[in-house]
């Protein structure tokens, strides 16, 4: 495929508004080949005859130019191979979850090590931590120890971790967010 009708592929991508035979408004067009190569300015009526021979469609792919092109293609298998690379794209786009983990005010250090442990897993995997201290009861009288807390985690995982929402109360628990450092 030549460079120049790829970046036109690409451009039409991007727009997907095309249009093919009879709904081409443009009196003269650039026609292209099924095969690449350029056939020349034609009348749009003549155009369209020289694909319909061929079996073909007439795809105006650039309309802003002077005059405007269109290429002589498989209208159908075109759109499938559009439908097709942007299912392709959306597979390997790396969707981000937020992951949460919940942290009681009276956690011992075997416990906040191991859960320490899967926040880090969860932040090397690219994915977003939702860190909560939940206070049960008259917990709620010491605010102060749950920030303490979450400042101790941010920390702890500064090496690898950005703190994206600072220590927030809302309602019985108080939570932060973090985010890997490299997105």
């Amino acid at each position: 495929m030549p460079a120049i009708f790829h970046r036109e592929v690409e451009s039409i991508e991007k727009e997907q508004v095309l249009l093919k035979n009879e709904q081409i408004r443009h009196p003269r067009v650039r026609v292209i080949g099924s095969d690449g190569k350029q056939i020349g300015v034609l009348a749009t009526r003549e155009a369209i005859e020289v694909a319909k021979r061929q079996g073909l469609d007439l795809v105006l792919v650039s309309p802003n130019s002077d005059p405007p092109v269109a290429k002589i293609m498989d209208f159908g298998k075109y759109m499938y191979q559009i439908s097709k690379r942007q299912k392709e794209a959306k597979k390997k786009q790396k969707q981000q979850e937020i992951k949460q983990m919940k942290f009681r005010l009276k956690i011992d250090e075997h416990d906040y090590q191991t859960k320490l442990k899967h926040i880090r897993r969860f932040l090397e995997d690219g994915d977003k931590v939702k860190v909560t201290i939940m206070f049960r009861g008259r917990e709620i009288a010491f605010v102060e120890r749950g920030k303490q807390i979450l400042e101790r985690i941010a920390s702890d995982i500064g090496d690898i971790a950005t703190v994206e929402s600072d220590a927030r109360l809302e309602g019985r628990d108080m939570w932060m967010q973090l985010k890997p450092k490299n997105g």
